[in-house]
């Protein structure tokens, strides 16, 4: 059986939960690297669902394009927003106080294992 840690970050900056949902995901990655051999969600893995709150922040993923970044270097500045290009999908996307945001950790293929083998 999976579970899911779940943990209120309160408020955040965008770079301080970020870096700890990669460091989050590495746990993850190396825990299924080290039971590579046995079938996915047979072994207790480390999913976790994190609540925060940013200041005032945009995000631009992958997909996304700048031109859509409405406001200039210096009107971000002046207004104390923040902005991170990230390696995720997405446009721009924006957070702040007020909003809380929700990020999961999870090794799907746990999830999926775990509900093939209930039908049997």
């Amino acid at each position: 059986m999976q579970t899911v840690r779940f943990e209120d970050l309160g408020r955040l900056s965008f770079q301080e939960a970020w870096d700890y949902q990669t460091c989050l995901h590495r746990m993850l990655v190396d825990n299924k690297l080290k039971n590579r051999q046995q079938p996915a969600g047979s072994y207790t893995q480390e999913h976790a669902f994190l609540l925060v709150e940013h200041p005032h922040v945009y995000t631009l993923g992958k997909s996304g394009s700048l031109e859509n970044l409405l406001l200039s270097a210096q009107e971000l500045h002046t207004r104390q927003i923040d902005y991170f290009p990230i390696n995720r999908g997405g446009d721009i996307t924006y957070h702040g106080p007020g909003q809380v945001v929700g990020y999961p950790i999870l090794d799907l293929e746990c999830f999926f294992y775990v509900l093939l083998c209930s039908e049997y």
